[in-house]
């Protein structure tokens, strides 16, 4: 088979293939594949670009499309995502949403409650009651946690004993067994 210059030109190796540039040494490829004008004039960004920006890894951007919580404004011929402010702002909130102890189910739920005409301000205080209920549950439980650490740590005065005698270790398999004696 003879070569040529032109490698799209219905041959199987230079399917899917860029043409190359002239002016570019043979042999040498792009670093990254050409964005279409809307891309390279800055009015959208990359998912490089919008991941640096937000401070984020591409597979978080990745993930959230995958759930739902946002999605690339356009994508260019070659299938790149380009993303506008309204990304921006949207990753904004769900980082904020995070921050107030949101996981994404919850925050998609918001998300859909602001795209929903029907929905109000009284939905949306609904949700960050519940949420509020369930970070004051999960602090009550971790102060009682903490307060039984501080329990264990008072018994143990002796820091040179050997493990067989740690009043730690004794205090929890004690506890454990009578857990497993008492009916469910």
């Amino acid at each position: 088979m003879q070569s040529t210059n032109k490698p799209n030109q219905g041959h199987p190796a230079g399917a899917g293939k860029a043409p190359q540039d002239e002016n570019r040494a043979p042999g040498r490829r792009h670093r990254t594949a050409p964005l279409d004008k809307a891309a390279r004039d800055g009015t959208w960004m990359t998912i490089g670009k919008l991941a640096k920006h937000a401070e984020i890894s591409t597979d978080t951007l990745r993930y959230y499309e995958d759930e739902s919580l946002l999605r690339p404004t356009r994508k260019t011929e070659a299938g790149y995502r380009l993303y506008g402010q309204d990304a921006v702002r949207r990753l904004d909130f769900i980082k904020h949403a995070q921050h107030c102890g949101m996981t994404l189910s919850e925050i998609r739920q918001l998300l859909e409650l602001k795209a929903d005409d029907r929905s109000c301000c009284s939905d949306v205080r609904s949700l960050a009651i519940r949420k509020k209920l369930q970070l004051e549950q999960k602090i009550k439980t971790m102060k009682a946690m903490s307060q039984a650490l501080s329990e264990l740590i008072e018994i143990c005065t002796d820091e040179d004993k050997p493990l067989d005698d740690c009043p730690i270790l004794e205090a929890l398999e004690s506890s454990m067994a009578s857990q497993q004696r008492e009916p469910h």
